[in-house]
Protein backbone atom coordinates (compact mmCIF):
# COMPACT_ATOMS: atom_id res chain seq x y z
CA UNK A 1 0.00 0.00 0.00
CA UNK A 2 1.21 3.56 -0.68
CA UNK A 3 2.44 5.56 2.27
CA UNK A 4 2.03 9.33 2.49
CA UNK A 5 3.84 11.43 5.04
CA UNK A 6 1.20 13.92 6.14
CA UNK A 7 1.96 17.19 7.88
CA UNK A 8 -0.90 18.87 9.74
CA UNK A 9 0.02 22.45 10.62
CA UNK A 10 -1.89 23.45 13.75
CA UNK A 11 -1.16 27.18 13.71
CA UNK A 12 -2.50 30.51 14.98
CA UNK A 13 -3.63 32.92 12.23
CA UNK A 14 -4.96 36.43 12.82
CA UNK A 15 -8.14 37.69 11.18
CA UNK A 16 -7.38 40.20 8.44
CA UNK A 17 -3.60 39.74 8.52
CA UNK A 18 -3.27 38.29 5.02
CA UNK A 19 0.47 38.91 4.76
CA UNK A 20 1.20 37.60 8.24
CA UNK A 21 -0.94 34.50 7.73
CA UNK A 22 0.72 33.80 4.37
CA UNK A 23 4.06 34.12 6.16
CA UNK A 24 2.94 31.47 8.64
CA UNK A 25 2.08 29.14 5.75
CA UNK A 26 5.50 29.63 4.21
CA UNK A 27 7.34 29.12 7.52
CA UNK A 28 5.40 26.03 8.54
CA UNK A 29 5.55 24.53 5.05
CA UNK A 30 9.34 24.82 5.28
CA UNK A 31 9.25 22.96 8.59
CA UNK A 32 7.01 20.31 7.05
CA UNK A 33 9.35 19.93 4.10
CA UNK A 34 12.32 19.59 6.44
CA UNK A 35 10.41 16.78 8.16
CA UNK A 36 10.01 14.98 4.83
CA UNK A 37 6.31 15.72 4.35
CA UNK A 38 4.61 14.77 1.08
CA UNK A 39 1.27 16.52 1.71
CA UNK A 40 0.67 19.51 3.99
CA UNK A 41 -2.62 20.89 5.36
CA UNK A 42 -3.46 24.16 7.13
CA UNK A 43 -6.69 25.16 8.93
CA UNK A 44 -9.96 26.57 7.64
CA UNK A 45 -9.68 30.10 6.19
CA UNK A 46 -6.02 30.11 7.10
CA UNK A 47 -5.19 33.07 4.86
CA UNK A 48 -7.87 35.39 6.22
CA UNK A 49 -8.20 34.08 9.76
CA UNK A 50 -11.54 32.82 11.06
CA UNK A 51 -14.28 33.90 11.48
CA UNK A 52 -14.11 37.00 9.29
CA UNK A 53 -17.79 37.88 9.88
CA UNK A 54 -19.01 40.89 7.87
CA UNK A 55 -15.63 41.34 6.18
CA UNK A 56 -17.15 38.80 3.79
CA UNK A 57 -19.34 41.58 2.42
CA UNK A 58 -16.37 43.79 1.51
CA UNK A 59 -15.48 43.00 -2.06
CA UNK A 60 -12.07 44.56 -1.49
CA UNK A 61 -11.37 41.98 1.22
CA UNK A 62 -12.51 39.08 -0.94
CA UNK A 63 -10.31 40.33 -3.77
CA UNK A 64 -7.38 40.68 -1.37
CA UNK A 65 -7.87 37.10 -0.17
CA UNK A 66 -7.84 35.73 -3.70
CA UNK A 67 -4.78 37.80 -4.62
CA UNK A 68 -2.99 36.66 -1.46
CA UNK A 69 -3.65 33.03 -2.42
CA UNK A 70 -2.08 33.53 -5.84
CA UNK A 71 0.94 35.28 -4.29
CA UNK A 72 1.31 32.53 -1.74
CA UNK A 73 1.42 29.85 -4.44
CA UNK A 74 4.11 31.81 -6.27
CA UNK A 75 6.07 32.46 -3.07
CA UNK A 76 6.04 28.80 -2.05
CA UNK A 77 7.53 27.89 -5.42
CA UNK A 78 10.13 30.64 -5.04
CA UNK A 79 10.96 29.21 -1.60
CA UNK A 80 11.80 25.90 -3.26
CA UNK A 81 8.61 24.32 -1.93
CA UNK A 82 6.60 24.19 -5.14
CA UNK A 83 6.81 20.39 -5.45
CA UNK A 84 5.12 19.95 -2.07
CA UNK A 85 1.28 20.07 -2.30
CA UNK A 86 -0.15 22.40 0.36
CA UNK A 87 -3.84 22.70 1.29
CA UNK A 88 -4.83 26.17 2.54
CA UNK A 89 -8.18 27.62 3.59
CA UNK A 90 -9.13 31.04 2.23
CA UNK A 91 -12.07 33.29 1.30
CA UNK A 92 -13.25 33.04 -2.30
CA UNK A 93 -16.27 34.27 -4.25
CA UNK A 94 -17.80 33.40 -7.60
CA UNK A 95 -20.37 36.18 -7.50
CA UNK A 96 -21.55 39.22 -5.54
CA UNK A 97 -22.40 38.90 -1.83
CA UNK A 98 -25.81 37.41 -1.19
CA UNK A 99 -26.95 40.58 0.58
CA UNK A 100 -26.28 42.77 -2.45
CA UNK A 101 -28.89 43.84 -5.00
CA UNK A 102 -26.89 42.21 -7.80
CA UNK A 103 -26.67 38.81 -6.07
CA UNK A 104 -26.86 35.74 -8.29
CA UNK A 105 -28.65 32.55 -7.16
CA UNK A 106 -26.16 29.81 -6.29
CA UNK A 107 -23.20 32.17 -6.43
CA UNK A 108 -21.47 34.37 -3.89
CA UNK A 109 -18.86 34.23 -1.15
CA UNK A 110 -17.31 30.83 -0.49
CA UNK A 111 -15.58 29.28 2.47
CA UNK A 112 -12.90 27.65 0.35
CA UNK A 113 -9.82 25.47 0.34
CA UNK A 114 -7.11 25.45 -2.32
CA UNK A 115 -4.39 22.92 -3.05
CA UNK A 116 -1.25 24.79 -4.02
CA UNK A 117 1.39 23.07 -6.17
CA UNK A 118 4.15 24.21 -8.51
CA UNK A 119 3.33 27.87 -8.13
CA UNK A 120 -0.40 27.63 -8.79
CA UNK A 121 -3.76 26.35 -7.62
CA UNK A 122 -4.42 22.81 -8.85
CA UNK A 123 -7.73 22.27 -7.06
CA UNK A 124 -10.32 24.14 -5.01
CA UNK A 125 -13.16 23.02 -2.77
CA UNK A 126 -16.12 25.00 -1.44
CA UNK A 127 -17.52 24.08 1.98
CA UNK A 128 -20.76 22.13 1.60
CA UNK A 129 -22.38 22.15 5.06
CA UNK A 130 -22.71 25.69 6.44
CA UNK A 131 -23.37 25.85 10.20
CA UNK A 132 -25.98 28.31 11.37
CA UNK A 133 -26.19 27.72 15.12
CA UNK A 134 -24.39 28.93 18.24
CA UNK A 135 -21.62 31.32 17.24
CA UNK A 136 -21.88 30.37 13.56
CA UNK A 137 -23.68 32.49 10.95
CA UNK A 138 -22.32 30.89 7.81
CA UNK A 139 -25.66 30.83 6.02
CA UNK A 140 -25.53 34.62 6.30
CA UNK A 141 -22.16 34.80 4.63
CA UNK A 142 -21.51 31.91 2.28
CA UNK A 143 -23.03 29.90 -0.53
CA UNK A 144 -22.60 26.11 -0.13
CA UNK A 145 -20.53 24.09 -2.56
CA UNK A 146 -22.12 21.25 -4.50
CA UNK A 147 -19.01 19.36 -5.62
CA UNK A 148 -16.57 17.01 -3.90
CA UNK A 149 -13.00 17.73 -4.95
CA UNK A 150 -10.81 14.63 -5.21
CA UNK A 151 -7.10 15.02 -5.90
CA UNK A 152 -4.82 12.14 -6.78
CA UNK A 153 -1.67 12.64 -4.70
CA UNK A 154 1.15 10.12 -4.66
CA UNK A 155 -1.11 7.41 -6.06
CA UNK A 156 -3.84 8.03 -3.46
CA UNK A 157 -7.22 9.67 -4.04
CA UNK A 158 -7.65 12.46 -1.48
CA UNK A 159 -10.96 14.24 -0.85
CA UNK A 160 -10.99 17.84 0.41
CA UNK A 161 -13.51 18.91 3.08
CA UNK A 162 -13.96 21.77 5.53
CA UNK A 163 -15.00 21.72 9.22
CA UNK A 164 -18.82 21.45 9.39
CA UNK A 165 -18.74 18.88 6.59
CA UNK A 166 -17.42 16.56 9.32
CA UNK A 167 -20.15 17.36 11.84
CA UNK A 168 -23.06 16.25 9.68
CA UNK A 169 -23.75 12.84 8.22
CA UNK A 170 -24.16 12.54 4.48
CA UNK A 171 -22.84 15.07 2.03
CA UNK A 172 -19.10 15.10 1.38
CA UNK A 173 -18.18 12.08 3.52
CA UNK A 174 -20.86 9.87 2.02
CA UNK A 175 -19.82 11.15 -1.40
CA UNK A 176 -16.19 10.35 -0.56
CA UNK A 177 -17.11 6.70 -0.04
CA UNK A 178 -18.94 6.61 -3.36
CA UNK A 179 -15.93 8.21 -5.04
CA UNK A 180 -13.64 5.54 -3.57
CA UNK A 181 -11.12 7.86 -1.90
CA UNK A 182 -8.42 6.62 0.45
CA UNK A 183 -7.96 9.80 2.49
CA UNK A 184 -10.18 12.73 3.48
CA UNK A 185 -8.45 15.96 4.49
CA UNK A 186 -10.65 18.00 6.81
CA UNK A 187 -9.46 21.53 7.63
CA UNK A 188 -11.06 23.26 10.61
CA UNK A 189 -11.78 26.40 12.54
CA UNK A 190 -13.57 24.54 15.35
CA UNK A 191 -13.93 26.67 18.51
CA UNK A 192 -13.19 25.27 21.94
CA UNK A 193 -15.82 24.19 24.44
CA UNK A 194 -15.13 22.25 27.61
CA UNK A 195 -15.05 18.51 26.83
CA UNK A 196 -15.42 19.08 23.10
CA UNK A 197 -12.30 16.96 22.64
CA UNK A 198 -14.26 14.04 24.10
CA UNK A 199 -16.88 14.50 21.40
CA UNK A 200 -14.49 15.13 18.53
CA UNK A 201 -12.72 11.75 18.38
CA UNK A 202 -15.95 9.68 18.26
CA UNK A 203 -17.22 12.10 15.61
CA UNK A 204 -14.13 11.67 13.44
CA UNK A 205 -14.46 7.92 13.84
CA UNK A 206 -18.07 8.02 12.63
CA UNK A 207 -17.15 10.04 9.55
CA UNK A 208 -14.17 7.78 8.84
CA UNK A 209 -16.50 4.79 8.87
CA UNK A 210 -18.99 6.66 6.70
CA UNK A 211 -16.32 7.57 4.17
CA UNK A 212 -14.55 4.21 4.39
CA UNK A 213 -11.34 6.21 4.45
CA UNK A 214 -8.68 7.63 6.75
CA UNK A 215 -9.40 11.16 7.98
CA UNK A 216 -6.70 13.74 8.59
CA UNK A 217 -8.25 16.45 10.77
CA UNK A 218 -6.36 19.72 11.31
CA UNK A 219 -7.72 22.49 13.52
CA UNK A 220 -6.42 25.98 14.14
CA UNK A 221 -5.24 27.20 17.53
CA UNK A 222 -5.47 30.64 19.13
CA UNK A 223 -7.88 33.31 20.28
CA UNK A 224 -10.20 35.44 18.14
CA UNK A 225 -12.36 37.83 20.17
CA UNK A 226 -14.63 35.59 22.29
CA UNK A 227 -13.58 32.39 20.55
CA UNK A 228 -10.56 30.28 21.29
CA UNK A 229 -9.42 27.37 19.11
CA UNK A 230 -7.55 24.54 20.79
CA UNK A 231 -6.06 22.52 17.93
CA UNK A 232 -6.50 18.85 18.84
CA UNK A 233 -5.57 17.79 15.30
CA UNK A 234 -5.59 14.06 14.60
CA UNK A 235 -5.49 11.24 12.07
CA UNK A 236 -8.01 8.37 12.31
CA UNK A 237 -8.23 5.32 10.05
CA UNK A 238 -11.37 3.94 8.43
CA UNK A 239 -11.70 1.30 11.16
CA UNK A 240 -11.53 3.96 13.88
CA UNK A 241 -7.91 3.57 14.94
CA UNK A 242 -6.42 6.79 16.30
CA UNK A 243 -2.98 7.05 14.71
CA UNK A 244 -1.84 10.36 16.13
CA UNK A 245 -3.22 13.35 18.02
CA UNK A 246 -1.76 16.80 18.63
CA UNK A 247 -1.71 18.72 21.91
CA UNK A 248 -4.28 21.38 22.75
CA UNK A 249 -3.73 25.15 22.87
CA UNK A 250 -0.27 25.25 21.29
CA UNK A 251 0.97 25.55 17.74
CA UNK A 252 2.17 22.17 16.57
CA UNK A 253 3.42 20.36 13.48
CA UNK A 254 1.91 16.88 13.43
CA UNK A 255 3.85 14.66 11.01
CA UNK A 256 2.84 11.05 10.50
CA UNK A 257 3.37 8.32 7.89
CA UNK A 258 0.00 6.90 6.85
CA UNK A 259 -0.56 3.74 4.81
CA UNK A 260 -3.40 4.32 2.36
CA UNK A 261 -5.12 2.28 -0.33
CA UNK A 262 -3.99 2.94 -3.91
CA UNK A 263 -6.30 4.92 -6.15
CA UNK A 264 -8.62 2.90 -8.32
CA UNK A 265 -10.38 3.72 -11.52
CA UNK A 266 -11.99 7.18 -11.35
CA UNK A 267 -15.73 7.22 -10.86
CA UNK A 268 -17.98 8.82 -13.42
CA UNK A 269 -18.08 12.56 -12.65
CA UNK A 270 -21.77 12.54 -13.58
CA UNK A 271 -22.52 9.78 -11.07
CA UNK A 272 -25.21 10.86 -8.58
CA UNK A 273 -23.56 11.15 -5.17
CA UNK A 274 -24.84 11.97 -1.68
CA UNK A 275 -26.71 15.28 -1.43
CA UNK A 276 -26.59 15.44 -5.25
CA UNK A 277 -22.90 16.26 -5.12
CA UNK A 278 -20.70 15.80 -8.16
CA UNK A 279 -17.02 14.90 -8.25
CA UNK A 280 -14.33 17.25 -9.51
CA UNK A 281 -10.98 15.56 -10.00
CA UNK A 282 -7.42 16.81 -10.22
CA UNK A 283 -3.97 15.21 -10.15
CA UNK A 284 -0.69 16.20 -8.57
CA UNK A 285 1.89 14.88 -10.97
CA UNK A 286 4.50 14.03 -8.36
CA UNK A 287 5.21 14.48 -4.67
CA UNK A 288 8.53 14.58 -2.84
CA UNK A 289 10.00 11.08 -2.60
CA UNK A 290 9.62 9.17 0.66
CA UNK A 291 12.00 10.41 3.30
CA UNK A 292 14.72 8.07 4.41
CA UNK A 293 15.27 7.10 8.00
CA UNK A 294 12.73 5.98 10.58
CA UNK A 295 8.99 6.02 10.11
CA UNK A 296 7.43 9.35 11.13
CA UNK A 297 5.02 9.04 14.05
CA UNK A 298 3.26 12.02 15.49
CA UNK A 299 2.43 10.45 18.84
CA UNK A 300 -0.72 10.96 20.88
CA UNK A 301 -1.35 13.41 23.68
CA UNK A 302 -3.20 12.19 26.77
CA UNK A 303 -6.20 14.31 27.83
CA UNK A 304 -5.84 16.60 30.84
CA UNK A 305 -8.17 17.44 33.71
CA UNK A 306 -11.08 19.77 32.98
CA UNK A 307 -9.58 22.53 35.11
CA UNK A 308 -6.26 22.33 33.27
CA UNK A 309 -8.05 22.44 29.93
CA UNK A 310 -10.15 25.47 30.89
CA UNK A 311 -7.15 27.29 32.34
CA UNK A 312 -5.19 26.82 29.12
CA UNK A 313 -8.16 28.05 27.08
CA UNK A 314 -8.57 31.16 29.22
CA UNK A 315 -4.86 31.96 29.16
CA UNK A 316 -4.66 31.60 25.38
CA UNK A 317 -7.85 33.57 24.79
CA UNK A 318 -6.61 36.45 26.95
CA UNK A 319 -3.08 36.42 25.53
CA UNK A 320 -4.25 36.56 21.93
CA UNK A 321 -6.89 39.22 22.60
CA UNK A 322 -4.23 41.45 24.18
CA UNK A 323 -1.45 40.74 21.69
CA UNK A 324 -3.47 40.64 18.49
CA UNK A 325 -5.07 43.97 19.43
CA UNK A 326 -1.63 45.33 20.34
CA UNK A 327 -2.27 46.33 23.91
CA UNK A 328 1.02 46.69 25.80
CA UNK A 329 -0.41 45.64 29.19
CA UNK A 330 -3.52 45.10 31.28
CA UNK A 331 -4.90 46.62 34.49
CA UNK A 332 -7.49 45.22 36.88
CA UNK A 333 -8.91 45.93 40.29
CA UNK A 334 -7.59 43.60 43.00
CA UNK A 335 -10.19 43.27 45.73
CA UNK A 336 -8.63 40.35 47.57
CA UNK A 337 -11.57 38.20 46.48
CA UNK A 338 -11.52 35.02 44.45
CA UNK A 339 -12.66 36.43 41.08
CA UNK A 340 -10.03 39.15 40.80
CA UNK A 341 -7.40 36.75 42.14
CA UNK A 342 -8.15 34.21 39.40
CA UNK A 343 -8.17 36.91 36.70
CA UNK A 344 -4.84 38.27 37.96
CA UNK A 345 -3.28 34.80 37.94
CA UNK A 346 -4.60 34.19 34.42
CA UNK A 347 -3.19 37.52 33.26
CA UNK A 348 0.24 36.81 34.71
CA UNK A 349 0.28 33.36 33.10
CA UNK A 350 -0.81 34.86 29.77
CA UNK A 351 1.37 37.96 29.63
CA UNK A 352 4.00 37.82 32.36
CA UNK A 353 3.99 39.91 35.56
CA UNK A 354 5.66 42.92 33.93
CA UNK A 355 2.57 43.47 31.73
CA UNK A 356 -0.02 43.22 34.50
CA UNK A 357 -1.05 46.07 36.83
CA UNK A 358 -3.18 45.22 39.85
CA UNK A 359 -4.83 48.06 41.74
CA UNK A 360 -6.25 47.79 45.23
CA UNK A 361 -9.16 50.22 45.52
CA UNK A 362 -10.15 50.09 49.20
CA UNK A 363 -13.15 51.90 50.66
CA UNK A 364 -14.15 52.28 54.30
CA UNK A 365 -15.93 48.91 53.97
CA UNK A 366 -12.90 47.00 52.66
CA UNK A 367 -11.75 44.56 55.30
CA UNK A 368 -8.14 44.40 56.40
CA UNK A 369 -7.87 40.76 55.33
CA UNK A 370 -9.05 41.65 51.81
CA UNK A 371 -6.37 44.32 51.51
CA UNK A 372 -3.79 41.87 52.80
CA UNK A 373 -4.95 39.18 50.34
CA UNK A 374 -4.61 41.59 47.42
CA UNK A 375 -1.10 42.54 48.49
CA UNK A 376 -0.18 38.91 49.06
CA UNK A 377 -1.34 37.91 45.56
CA UNK A 378 0.74 40.72 44.09
CA UNK A 379 3.77 39.51 46.04
CA UNK A 380 3.28 35.91 44.90
CA UNK A 381 2.82 36.75 41.22
CA UNK A 382 5.20 39.71 40.91
CA UNK A 383 2.71 41.96 39.13
CA UNK A 384 2.83 45.77 39.36
CA UNK A 385 0.82 46.50 42.51
CA UNK A 386 -0.71 49.84 43.42
CA UNK A 387 -3.10 51.15 46.05
CA UNK A 388 -5.66 53.87 45.24
CA UNK A 389 -8.08 54.49 48.14
CA UNK A 390 -11.49 55.52 46.86
CA UNK A 391 -13.05 56.89 50.04
CA UNK A 392 -11.98 60.55 49.56
CA UNK A 393 -13.56 60.56 46.09
CA UNK A 394 -16.71 58.85 47.35
CA UNK A 395 -16.96 61.38 50.17
CA UNK A 396 -16.69 64.23 47.67
CA UNK A 397 -19.63 62.83 45.72
CA UNK A 398 -21.67 62.36 48.89
CA UNK A 399 -20.92 65.90 49.99
CA UNK A 400 -22.58 67.14 46.82
CA UNK A 401 -25.36 64.59 46.33
CA UNK A 402 -27.90 63.04 48.64
CA UNK A 403 -27.52 59.28 48.14
CA UNK A 404 -28.26 56.27 50.32
CA UNK A 405 -28.51 52.49 50.26
CA UNK A 406 -27.75 50.74 47.00
CA UNK A 407 -26.97 54.07 45.33
CA UNK A 408 -23.97 54.50 47.63
CA UNK A 409 -22.85 50.94 46.97
CA UNK A 410 -23.02 51.52 43.21
CA UNK A 411 -21.23 54.86 43.58
CA UNK A 412 -18.25 53.08 45.12
CA UNK A 413 -18.13 50.59 42.26
CA UNK A 414 -18.33 53.37 39.70
CA UNK A 415 -15.55 55.37 41.34
CA UNK A 416 -13.38 52.27 41.06
CA UNK A 417 -14.32 51.98 37.41
CA UNK A 418 -13.38 55.61 36.80
CA UNK A 419 -9.95 55.08 38.36
CA UNK A 420 -9.24 51.97 36.29
CA UNK A 421 -10.32 53.68 33.08
CA UNK A 422 -8.20 56.73 33.95
CA UNK A 423 -5.15 54.50 34.34
CA UNK A 424 -6.04 52.87 31.02
CA UNK A 425 -6.22 56.25 29.29
CA UNK A 426 -3.08 57.56 30.96
CA UNK A 427 -0.83 54.51 30.57
CA UNK A 428 -2.35 52.51 27.70
CA UNK A 429 -3.47 49.42 29.64
CA UNK A 430 -6.45 47.30 28.65
CA UNK A 431 -8.87 47.15 31.59
CA UNK A 432 -9.85 43.61 32.57
CA UNK A 433 -13.18 43.17 34.28
CA UNK A 434 -13.58 40.27 36.67
CA UNK A 435 -17.28 39.36 36.91
CA UNK A 436 -17.99 35.64 36.60
CA UNK A 437 -20.82 34.06 34.57
CA UNK A 438 -23.03 33.54 37.62
CA UNK A 439 -22.93 37.25 38.46
CA UNK A 440 -23.51 38.23 34.84
CA UNK A 441 -26.47 35.86 34.67
CA UNK A 442 -28.32 37.40 37.60
CA UNK A 443 -27.14 40.98 37.06
CA UNK A 444 -25.09 41.03 40.27
CA UNK A 445 -22.84 43.83 39.09
CA UNK A 446 -22.83 47.61 38.78
CA UNK A 447 -23.17 48.94 35.26
CA UNK A 448 -20.22 51.26 34.55
CA UNK A 449 -18.71 50.13 37.84
CA UNK A 450 -17.27 46.66 38.37
CA UNK A 451 -18.54 45.78 34.88
CA UNK A 452 -16.19 48.35 33.35
CA UNK A 453 -13.50 46.92 31.09
CA UNK A 454 -12.41 45.96 27.61
CA UNK A 455 -12.16 42.20 28.16
CA UNK A 456 -13.39 39.72 30.75
CA UNK A 457 -11.34 36.51 30.95
CA UNK A 458 -13.89 34.77 33.22
CA UNK A 459 -17.09 35.94 31.53
CA UNK A 460 -18.05 32.34 30.67
CA UNK A 461 -16.90 30.77 33.96
CA UNK A 462 -19.49 29.88 36.59
CA UNK A 463 -18.64 30.88 40.16
CA UNK A 464 -18.32 27.28 41.33
CA UNK A 465 -15.82 26.66 38.53
CA UNK A 466 -13.89 29.78 39.58
CA UNK A 467 -13.16 28.09 42.91
CA UNK A 468 -12.16 24.85 41.20
CA UNK A 469 -9.80 26.72 38.89
CA UNK A 470 -8.16 28.54 41.79
CA UNK A 471 -7.57 25.30 43.68
CA UNK A 472 -6.26 23.57 40.57
CA UNK A 473 -3.86 26.44 39.72
CA UNK A 474 -2.41 26.44 43.21
CA UNK A 475 -2.06 22.66 43.25
CA UNK A 476 -0.40 22.75 39.82
CA UNK A 477 2.11 25.31 41.10
CA UNK A 478 2.85 23.15 44.12
CA UNK A 479 3.44 20.13 41.87
CA UNK A 480 6.05 22.16 40.01
CA UNK A 481 7.66 23.45 43.23
CA UNK A 482 6.46 26.98 42.48
CA UNK A 483 4.67 29.46 44.70
CA UNK A 484 0.88 29.06 44.42
CA UNK A 485 -0.34 32.39 43.04
CA UNK A 486 -3.66 32.67 44.89
CA UNK A 487 -3.78 33.17 48.67
CA UNK A 488 -5.70 30.41 50.43
CA UNK A 489 -7.74 32.99 52.33
CA UNK A 490 -9.05 34.38 49.01
CA UNK A 491 -10.29 30.89 48.17
CA UNK A 492 -11.76 30.05 51.55
CA UNK A 493 -13.56 33.22 52.65
CA UNK A 494 -17.25 33.86 51.88
CA UNK A 495 -17.62 36.01 48.73
CA UNK A 496 -18.51 39.65 49.29
CA UNK A 497 -18.65 42.85 47.26
CA UNK A 498 -17.70 44.74 50.47
CA UNK A 499 -19.80 47.77 49.55
CA UNK A 500 -21.62 47.97 52.89
CA UNK A 501 -20.87 46.83 56.45
CA UNK A 502 -20.68 43.03 56.77
CA UNK A 503 -22.02 42.47 53.27
CA UNK A 504 -21.97 38.95 51.78
CA UNK A 505 -23.10 37.69 48.35
CA UNK A 506 -25.45 35.31 50.17
CA UNK A 507 -27.40 38.32 51.46
CA UNK A 508 -28.69 38.83 47.92
CA UNK A 509 -28.15 35.53 46.12
CA UNK A 510 -28.72 31.86 46.90
CA UNK A 511 -25.55 29.98 47.76
CA UNK A 512 -23.59 29.40 44.56
CA UNK A 513 -23.87 25.63 44.98
CA UNK A 514 -27.63 26.13 44.68
CA UNK A 515 -27.56 29.00 42.19
CA UNK A 516 -25.19 27.60 39.57
CA UNK A 517 -27.11 24.40 38.76
CA UNK A 518 -30.26 26.46 38.18
CA UNK A 519 -28.37 28.90 35.97
CA UNK A 520 -26.69 26.12 34.03
CA UNK A 521 -30.06 24.52 33.34
CA UNK A 522 -31.71 27.80 32.35
CA UNK A 523 -28.88 29.46 30.41
CA UNK A 524 -26.89 26.58 28.97
CA UNK A 525 -29.70 24.02 28.77
CA UNK A 526 -32.65 26.27 27.86
CA UNK A 527 -34.78 24.58 30.51
CA UNK A 528 -37.97 26.40 31.48
CA UNK A 529 -39.36 26.76 34.98
CA UNK A 530 -41.18 23.43 34.91
CA UNK A 531 -38.09 21.61 33.75
CA UNK A 532 -35.98 23.15 36.49
CA UNK A 533 -38.52 22.30 39.18
CA UNK A 534 -38.78 18.75 37.81
CA UNK A 535 -35.00 18.52 38.14
CA UNK A 536 -35.38 18.96 41.89
CA UNK A 537 -34.88 22.69 42.42
CA UNK A 538 -36.99 24.61 44.91
CA UNK A 539 -39.80 26.38 43.00
CA UNK A 540 -39.49 29.61 44.99
CA UNK A 541 -35.75 29.77 44.41
CA UNK A 542 -36.23 29.01 40.72
CA UNK A 543 -38.75 31.83 40.36
CA UNK A 544 -36.45 34.25 42.15
CA UNK A 545 -33.42 33.33 40.06
CA UNK A 546 -35.24 33.40 36.74
CA UNK A 547 -36.59 36.87 37.45
CA UNK A 548 -33.07 38.11 38.11
CA UNK A 549 -31.75 36.54 34.91
CA UNK A 550 -34.55 37.86 32.72
CA UNK A 551 -34.32 41.44 33.97
CA UNK A 552 -30.53 41.66 33.60
CA UNK A 553 -30.40 41.26 29.81
CA UNK A 554 -29.70 44.98 29.30
CA UNK A 555 -26.61 44.71 31.51
CA UNK A 556 -25.27 41.67 29.70
CA UNK A 557 -25.73 43.36 26.34
CA UNK A 558 -23.27 46.04 27.49
CA UNK A 559 -20.72 43.71 29.05
CA UNK A 560 -17.17 43.27 27.81
CA UNK A 561 -16.29 40.35 25.52
CA UNK A 562 -14.73 37.33 27.13
CA UNK A 563 -13.41 33.91 26.19
CA UNK A 564 -16.07 31.29 25.41
CA UNK A 565 -15.53 27.93 27.12
CA UNK A 566 -19.07 26.55 27.35
CA UNK A 567 -21.72 25.38 24.92
CA UNK A 568 -23.64 28.63 25.43
CA UNK A 569 -21.70 31.76 26.33
CA UNK A 570 -23.38 35.12 26.80
CA UNK A 571 -23.17 36.98 23.51
CA UNK A 572 -23.62 35.42 20.08
CA UNK A 573 -24.47 32.03 21.58
CA UNK A 574 -27.48 33.38 23.47
CA UNK A 575 -29.45 36.12 21.74
CA UNK A 576 -32.49 37.30 23.63
CA UNK A 577 -34.45 40.54 23.31
CA UNK A 578 -33.87 43.16 25.98
CA UNK A 579 -37.49 44.31 25.79
CA UNK A 580 -39.26 41.06 26.61
CA UNK A 581 -42.33 40.47 28.79
CA UNK A 582 -42.25 36.67 28.59
CA UNK A 583 -41.59 35.13 32.00
CA UNK A 584 -41.26 31.44 32.75
CA UNK A 585 -43.62 31.72 35.73
CA UNK A 586 -46.37 32.86 33.39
Amino acid sequence: MPTLRLALCQVNPTVGDLAGNAGLVRDWTRRAADAGAQLVAFPEMMLTGYPVEDLVFRRSFVAASKAALERLATDLAADGLGELPVLVGYLDADGPPQVSTDAEPGHGARNAAALLYRGGVVATYFKHHLPNYGVFDEDRYFVPGDALTVVRVGGVDVALTICEDLWQAGGPFAAARQAGVGLVLNINGSPYELNKDDIRLPLVRRRAAEAGATIAYVNMVGGQDELVFEGDSMIVTADGTLLTRAPQFVEHLLVHDVELPPAGEPTDPDQALADEMRVVRATVDAVPPPAGGPVATGGTIAPVADEAEVWQALVLGLRDYVNKNRFPSVVLGLSGGIDSAVVAALAVDALGPDRVVGVSLPSQHSSEHSREDAAELAKRTGLDYRVEPIQPMVDTFLANMSLSGVSVENLQARVRGVILMALSNQEGHLVLTTGNKSELAVGYSTLYGDSVGGFNPVKDVWKTLIWRLAKWRNADAARRDETPPIPESSIGKPPSAELSPGQLDSDTLPDYDVLDPILIGYVDGDLGRDGLVASGHDPAVVDRVLRMVDTAEYKRRQSAPGTKISMKAFGRDRRLPITNRWREDG
